[in-house]
């Protein structure tokens, strides 16, 4: 593993600066997709489907169409042409690979069959009421059992493997087999999903609810059957997204048609209870989990067998085994999965796919593997902390797991647990304390970004990826800053734009790591075309001094051997040149383009600490603190990060104790499909959260050494608080969301 040391924060990396765009966004200056309103503009409305599985035998529109304001309603009749995305090669991922109208097959209950076209919104909403459609109903599954048989479509898929896993567990003398199960989970940001059509024939404007503008076109572009330079996507702001706007919805084909056809602009807005249906869900996963130890805590064998629900027509794995082949050390080691159809819309990611659930299931049955050992769960974890990712016989290129671990429980006070379960009161309150190991993959992906130093004295970077709310304005004009000596408030930063140069999708925490090689380069490039301008401007002090003489910081240019406070201001020498800009542009590739980071596992890794307080006497169960010690690399905006990561937390008590999308059996509707009956965490739900960021520079990501940390931050919460639950009440819940019935069962009281 490289050599790292904790990082100092300087007054502009790494330290604690508040996000560029707040002003706008907190004077409600910022606008986000369904803000925009053009002349002539039109509102579509979606007819969803009221069965989850058949055939349209019919749709009657004679009585909407007579509707004041009904302008047009398209189906699978009249919508026009709407293509697939060719299979590889087409540089974009979409949501649903069936363009929506493509044919008469209604694969899950809230399926888009018709839109409805009007002068206003409330006259598309009254129309599309009116819409009648008949089906031929077909027998529906969404079942939440998930032991369907493997067959040669969704066969069993071997993910990871070393060593012989069954015979390991036979002999060990001891062992966990637990069966694990997360719900499906629904996005709900604050932001729901719209789409603003407008058509100019040859080309479109859309402007999205998109965490990645520049795949959208990519999509946008074949699905529309269109070159990609006549697509134009524009995301300004975005009311999160937590992977659920990653790829493109049917509404925003479905608006661009609408668009097309009517020569105007359209408006497309997905309401709060299609959000259930057709903008994706994190997949319910049952895992099974075999661990088998020796007498003194290490693993000899660990089994991670899951299953996640996917719809008919799309495969969508969740990957919960990503983390199981190095979180820890085993010889023996077997990760296998496979798919199960329901009747449901399609899968997505939603924050820390794959690894969240994934890390749910190994961290409980290693909880439940200590309290078979009676061993600290700490300590079960250091024992059996590792350098090596096992499975690819590669060192990290960083991995404090450790530290997590120490740190954390010196913050928490993990010393003063009792491991008794109900040993710990606050007077009639009982508490219980878990823990949990985190991990989340640190990748890179490409970039182009351009900067220009103008000469009235600020700079502009800009780059074709966007911001969802995690600071990513506010990295772009830090690392300009840093490098340049411009305060961060005479920097513009545009993103957004898929006009602009391309830059990466807001997923996977890999967006920060992705721009700042790119950013880096462009502003060096640029102040470089402000000393060749301030040598060559007849008037400048420079004028025809040798280029390596010269250096630029503090915004200024200067000798090199002399003090930035001697040079003269870049924009002055701009001017004299009569230059209104110094412009440079930078790349940065994928992390596995680096033939040096391709000998190394790239992670970030975390430890959270839970409290719960249990009251058996009126039977209320509230997590009350939290500490969360994150080794995510070199923090570039501790505030921002520490953001992150208490929303991540904040999110985790959904997971925990909340959150969980219903499905009626008989027709597969969504029965809690409103912020009234799914619950979500509140202010009222949030604990005390202390976030500790090791900020140990991982040199294999590149000269900031930033990895990615939105995803990390919720990826032990839950398995935690599990633990957390048991030690207070001796109730093992193997099934989320905690419910208070299951805690009923406890025989502690006060």
């Amino acid at each position: 593993m490289p050599d790292s040391t904790p990082y100092t924060p300087s007054t502009v990396i790494g330290a604690d600066l508040p996000r560029i765009d707040g002003p706008l966004k907190t004077t409600g200056q910022a606008q986000y997709a369904a803000d925009y309103h053009f002349p002539g503009m039109v509102h579509g409305v979606a007819v969803s489907s009221t069965v989850a599985a058949g055939t349209i035998h019919a749709i009657d529109t004679s009585r909407a169409e007579k509707m004041p304001g009904v302008v047009n309603i398209l189906h699978h009749g009249n919508i026009g042409p709407l293509f697939r995305m060719a299979p590889g090669g087409h540089g974009g991922r979409t949501s649903e690979a069936r363009p929506p109208f493509e044919d008469l097959e209604v694969r899950y209950w809230g399926q888009y069959v018709a839109l409805v076209l009007a002068e206003t919104y409330e006259q598309a909403l009254a129309a599309s009421a009116a819409v009648v459609v008949k089906y031929e109903s077909a027998p529906i599954n969404v079942s939440t059992k998930l032991d369907d048989p493997q067959t040669g479509e969704l066969p069993l898929h071997t993910e990871s493997k070393r060593g012989d896993v069954d015979a390991a567990f036979a002999s060990a003398p001891v062992k966990v087999d637990q069966t694990y199960i997360t719900p499906a989970e629904t996005h709900n940001p604050m932001e729901m999903h719209a789409t603003v059509a407008v058509w100019d024939d040859p080309n479109f404007t859309l402007y999205e609810t998109s965490q990645g503008v520049v795949n959208h076109q990519h999509v946008m572009a074949e699905t529309l059957g269109v070159p990609r330079e006549n697509v134009r996507v524009i995301t300004r702001f975005l009311g999160s997204g937590f992977g659920g706007k990653l790829f493109p919805w049917p509404q925003s084909a479905l608006a661009a048609a609408a668009a097309r056809q009517l020569n105007r602009p359209v408006k497309l807005s997905v309401n709060r209870k299609q959000m259930f249906t057709s903008v994706g869900h994190r997949p319910q996963t049952q895992q099974r989990v075999k661990i088998g130890a020796t007498a003194d805590g290490k693993l000899v064998s660990l089994h991670h067998d899951y299953r996640n629900h996917t719809n008919f027509g799309d495969d969508i794995r969740e990957n919960c085994g990503e983390a199981t082949p190095f979180i820890y050390s085993t010889p023996n080691l077997l990760v296998t999965s496979a798919l199960v159809r329901r009747n449901v819309g399609t899968p997505t990611p939603m924050r820390g796919p794959g690894a969240v659930p994934g890390l749910y299931a190994v961290e409980s049955a290693m909880d439940e593997l200590a309290v078979a050992l009676k061993m600290d769960p700490v300590e079960l974890r250091l024992k059996n902390d590792t350098l090596t990712d096992e499975s690819q016989n590669k060192p990290f290129s960083s991995r404090h797991y450790k530290e997590c671990l120490q740190v954390g429980a010196e913050k928490f006070g993990w010393a003063k647990r009792t491991p008794e379960i109900g040993s710990m009161r606050d007077g009639d309150i009982i508490l219980g304390w878990g823990v949990a190991g985190a991990s989340w993959g640190a990748g890179r992906g490409a970039c182009q970004t351009s900067v220009q130093l103008l000469n009235d004295g600020t700079a502009r970077v800009s780059c074709g990826t966007q911001d969802v709310g995690t600071g990513t304005y506010t990295v772009f004009a830090q690392v300009v800053s840093d490098r340049t000596g411009i305060p961060v408030d005479r920097i513009r930063v545009v993103l957004g734009d898929s006009s602009l140069l391309p830059g990466p999708t807001s997923g996977g925490s890999t967006a920060t790591a992705t721009v700042l090689p790119a950013i880096a380069e462009a502003t060096d490039n640029a102040t470089k075309a402000a000393v060749t301008t301030a040598i060559s401007a007849a008037k400048s002090p420079f004028h025809g001094k040798p280029a390596d003489s010269l250096a630029f910081s503090e915004g200024k240019v200067h000798i090199k051997t002399q003090p930035a406070s001697s040079g003269v201001p870049y924009e002055q020498l701009l001017k004299m040149a009569n230059v209104e800009a110094a412009s440079g542009e930078g790349n940065s590739g994928p992390l596995g383009s680096n033939p040096k980071a391709r000998e190394y596992s790239t992670h970030s890794f975390g430890a959270q600490f839970v409290e719960v307080e249990w009251d058996p006497g009126i039977a209320r169960l509230r997590v009350s603190r939290v500490v969360s010690v994150i080794d995510g690399g070199r923090m570039i905006n501790r505030k921002t990060a520490a953001n992150q990561i208490l929303g991540a937390v904040v999110m985790g008590v959904g997971m925990g104790m909340l959150e969980e999308t219903i499905y009626d059996h008989r027709n597969g509707l969504p029965v809690n499909s409103n912020f009234a009956d799914y619950m979500v965490a509140t202010h009222a739900d949030s604990p005390d959260i202390d976030v500790h960021f090791l900020d140990f520079p991982d040199p294999i990501l590149g000269e900031y050494g930033a990895r990615g940390i939105g995803e990390i931050g919720l990826a032990g919460i839950a398995p935690a608080m599990t633990a957390a639950v048991y030690h207070a009440t001796g109730v093992r819940v193997r099934e989320l969301p905690i419910r208070i019935e299951d805690l009923l069962t406890s025989t502690i009281q006060t």
